[in-house]
C-alpha cells in the first residue's frame, strides 16, 4: 500500500461540509479584495503572465544540498532564478542573487521582514506578509487558498500553498510561462522529526537547512509534510506535462524522486 493510499483511508471517514469550506474560501477572499494592495498585486501579477514564455529556470529550494550548488556558474548563465523564504542567508557567500524571491509562511515572513523591507528583488510574498512588509513596486501580494490538489496555471487570482513554498514557485514559473523547471536544494528529508505541520520552537543550530542560523534560538517553524508535499509535486509534473512542458530535479543528493533525476550542467547547457 502507497503512502498515498494510507492517506486516503486515514481521512477517508472525516465529515466533508462544502458550505462551511466554500464560505471560508470566499470570505478570505472577500477580505482580502478589501485591500488596495490585492488589486494592485492581481494587476502586478498578470503583467507577469507569460513574461519568459518557452524559457527556463531554476528553483533554488532549502535544503543543505543547496550548498552544493556552483553559484558563479549560475550567475554566468543568466538564467532566471526563484529564491526561496530566507535565500538572503545565502548572500555573504556569494553575488549571486535570484531573479525573484517566494515567500509563503508567516513565520518566515515576520522572522525576516528587514530583508523583504529593503530588497529591490522583485517579491513574491503571501498576503499576509502586510502586516510586516511594506508594499512597494517591487512587491506582488499572493492569495492563498486551501485547495489539496488544485495547481494554478494562472496566480492572478489565488494560489495553492500545497504544503511547501517550492509549489508556490512551480506555480509561479507555470505562470511567467517557463517551458523547463529546474530544482536544486530540494532534499526532501528533514533531520528534526514530529507531526507534520506542527509548529515548533528552534534549536541552537538548524540542521534542516542550507545555512546553520535559518531557524534559530527559538524562532518559531512549521515540521514539513512530506507526503502531502510530495503528492502535489506529482501533480504539478503531470500539469507541466499536460502542456508540453517539464520540471526536473536537479539535486544533488535528496530523496525525491518524483521528477526526473538530471545533471545541473546538462540543464544548464542544453535546451532539451
Amino acid at each position: 500500500m502507497t503512502k498515498y493510499e494510507k492517506y486516503k483511508i486515514s481521512n477517508a471517514g472525516m465529515t466533508i461540509n462544502p458550505y462551511l469550506r466554500g464560505g471560508a474560501m470566499v470570505l478570505s477572499r472577500l477580505f482580502w479584495d478589501l485591500h488596495p494592495s490585492a488589486w494592485i498585486s492581481r494587476k502586478r501579477l498578470k503583467t507577469w503572465r507569460n513574461r519568459h514564455r518557452g524559457e527556463k529556470a531554476v528553483i533554488l529550494c532549502n535544503g543543505p544540498s543547496l550548498n552544493n550548488v556552483d553559484f558563479r556558474l549560475l550567475k554566468r548563465s543568466k538564467i532566471f532564478t526563484f529564491g526561496l523564504n530566507k535565500i538572503n542567508l545565502l548572500f555573504e557567500r556569494t553575488d549571486f542573487r535570484p531573479s525573484v524571491v517566494v515567500v509563503g509562511n508567516s513565520h518566515v515572513l515576520q522572522q525576516n521582514a528587514d530583508f523583504y523591507n529593503t530588497t529591490s528583488i522583485p517579491l513574491f510574498l503571501d498576503s499576509a506578509g502586510r502586516k510586516w512588509i511594506r508594499f512597494r513596486q517591487n512587491i506582488q501580494f499572493l492569495h492563498k487558498t486551501s485547495a489539496t490538489g488544485k495547481f494554478a496555471g494562472d496566480c492572478s487570482l489565488s494560489i495553492n500553498p500545497g504544503y511547501t513554498v517550492t509549489y508556490l514557485a512551480l506555480q509561479l514559473a507555470f505562470h511567467i510561462g517557463f517551458q523547463k523547471v529546474a530544482l536544486v536544494g530540494c532534499d526532501h528529508t528533514f533531520t528534526t522529526k514530529g507531526p507534520a505541520n506542527e509548529t515548533i520552537a528552534s534549536g541552537t543550530v538548524d540542521p534542516n537547512h542550507f545555512d546553520p542560523n535559518y531557524f534559530v534560538g527559538g524562532q518559531l517553524w512549521q515540521l514539513p509534510d512530506l507526503t502531502m508535499s510530495e503528492l502535489h509535486y506529482s501533480i504539478a509534473g503531470e500539469f507541466f506535462k499536460n502542456y508540453q512542458r517539464k520540471i526536473v530535479n536537479c539535486t544533488v543528493g535528496g530523496q525525491l524522486e518524483v521528477f526526473e533525476r538530471q545533471e545541473f550542467l546538462h540543464f544548464l547547457q542544453n535546451d532539451g
